[in-house]
């Protein structure tokens, strides 16, 4: 490890980026840097966390589990400490996603790892793992990519470099061996029941996967690879995966009594108590999704996480696409969109060094404001909640868990009342800066109300800890009466949020 992190800081001033995922049964992490738009590895990490065997019934991560998970963090802060911030991405997935103590696991983790934490959803997973397989190979017709992890298994159906179709399901290799493969017990009636339920699991997306269809089917991750070693190993297969091949591997793997016992050519000895699992998923998939034949391909989760990132340092910002496309698809009224995006945005540039606000702070507010609307049709006395539920429960592309509920409140509390008790806990924000985004939305919005095109003078502002103070032209405001009665509602309301809101004239106005 320490001479790989020598040769990092030795070419520091290289782009270098790093994508880390946390698995429900190991931590990743990989180096890359961006050549011509390209990625090029450099450097991998891989750390047997066992997340997902901590997890119990009652969706409570263990102690020990946390324990293990913050030792592999402490690790790869050693490999990333040359990195700056912006430069490294760090997503987690099914166990992180479902634990109702994931704030412990993430609020702890600060302490040994100052790289923000990023929890996806399932799709959002799908998605980007995707995204790795499309940017690796290049392929023009539909493809269907399978990602076996740890506690869930991602169904995707692509074309070039489109999702078309995705799906995360709650089963995973860690998960099926703690629920059907306890101890390491093997037996026929225990793989017969894991196929069942994962059949069952999979009955739900089938017909619609199949009446899409694809030219070629992709395996990715560790329990497809582990199948495909063997079976390779064994001399059933040059490469490809076959459902005979799984029929005999169980038959094979029946032969004892305990994964303990496994000696497989082919077969390492950190997958032993997860094959039978894995393969039970993989039947099922191959008898759902009535597949042919897999090809095993690596690339996944890491890659996409690399590749997005490649995309966002050149501007091309996929959560962009998703407001352009939200905008759309609710008719939203642009014209009033983009007043108040530059209406707020040139707000937030005033403020953000005074309330040490990130650019990634900005993109919110920004996002915010183009689709503050989007629950107008549903009924307008009640746009904002109409419009934070749809945005809450959203498929937002690009979006992480966080991020997406974070526009979700700034949209929540963009006119009316601020009940300071509704605004949620975040583990990448802090509370004052979520407030702080809040209050510009809500004055870009009412700065606006009157949807006209340069209707407003020059207006600055200037902030410091739980106020701000608004400069705006003396004789203008005065022939803005509604104006000025909703400006002195809008002090009233922040009040109750301990926020002081301060109008003055701007002649007074001293940026020093």
């Amino acid at each position: 490890m320490n001479s790989s992190r020598s040769k990092l800081e030795q070419t520091e001033h290289q782009p270098y980026i790093a994508a880390v995922d946390l698995g429900s049964n190991s931590f990743h992490l990989v180096v890359a840097r961006i050549i011509d738009g390209d990625i090029q590895l450099l450097h991998r990490e891989k750390q047997k966390v066992h997340l997902a065997q901590g997890l119990n019934d009652h969706f409570i991560l263990s102690e020990e589990a946390i324990e293990r998970g913050l030792k592999a963090l402490a690790q790869f802060s050693d490999t990333l400490a040359p990195f700056a911030l912006g430069s490294v991405r760090v997503i987690a997935t099914f166990t992180l996603r479902r634990a109702k103590n994931a704030a412990t696991f993430i609020r702890r983790a600060k302490a040994v790892f100052p790289f923000p934490i990023e929890v996806v959803s399932g799709q959002e997973e799908a998605r980007i793992i995707y995204q790795g397989v499309a940017h690796y190979e290049h392929f023009d017709d539909k493809r269907l990519v399978i990602d076996i992890g740890g506690g869930s298994t991602e169904f995707v159906i692509g074309c070039g470099q489109q999702p078309l179709c995705l799906s995360s399901r709650n089963i995973g290799c860690v998960s099926y061996g703690k629920d059907y493969f306890s101890q390491g017990r093997i037996s026929a009636k225990r793989f017969n029941r894991a196929i069942l339920h994962a059949e069952q699991e999979l009955e739900h997306i089938a017909n619609n996967f199949k009446n899409i269809g694809w030219q070629k089917a992709l395996g990715t991750s560790g329990t497809v690879k582990a199948v495909r070693d063997i079976i390779v190993a064994l001399g059933f297969s040059n490469d490809s995966i076959e459902a005979c091949h799984l029929e005999t591997l169980k038959s094979y793997l029946l032969q004892f009594e305990n994964c303990s016992e496994l000696v497989i050519p082919g077969l390492n000895e950190d997958r032993k108590l997860l094959i039978c699992s894995g393969l039970a998923i993989l039947i099922a998939a191959f008898k759902q999704l009535q597949i042919q034949q897999l090809s095993y391909i690596d690339a996944a989760l890491r890659e996409g996480i690399l590749y997005e990132m490649s995309d966002r340092l050149q501007h091309h910002d996929i959560r962009q696409q998703s407001v352009a496309s939200m905008q759309r698809r609710y008719d939203i009224d642009i014209a009033q969109a983009n007043r108040v995006s530059s209406t707020a945005l040139a707000l937030f540039n005033q403020v953000s060094a005074s309330w040490q606000l990130e650019p990634e702070h900005g993109k919110a507010l920004i996002w915010a404001a183009n689709l503050f609307e989007v629950g107008l049709h549903i009924n307008s006395s009640s746009v904002q909640k109409h419009s934070a539920y749809i945005l809450q429960h959203a498929n937002l592309p690009g979006f992480n868990q966080e991020q997406q509920l974070l526009v979700a409140t700034l949209v929540r509390f963009h006119r009316r009342k601020i009940r300071a008790e509704e605004i949620p806990h975040f583990s990448l924000y802090q509370l004052s800066q979520v407030v702080n985004l809040i209050v510009l939305l809500r004055l870009a919005v009412l700065l606006n109300q009157k949807r006209r095109d340069n209707f407003l003078p020059d207006i600055r502002i200037s902030g410091s800890e739980q106020q701000l103070q608004l400069y705006i032209e003396t004789n203008w405001l005065e022939q803005q009466s509604l104006l000025a009665a909703y400006l002195q509602s809008e002090q009233k309301q922040l009040r109750k949020i301990t926020f002081h809101l301060e109008c003055l004239n701007l002649p007074n106005y001293n940026p020093d």
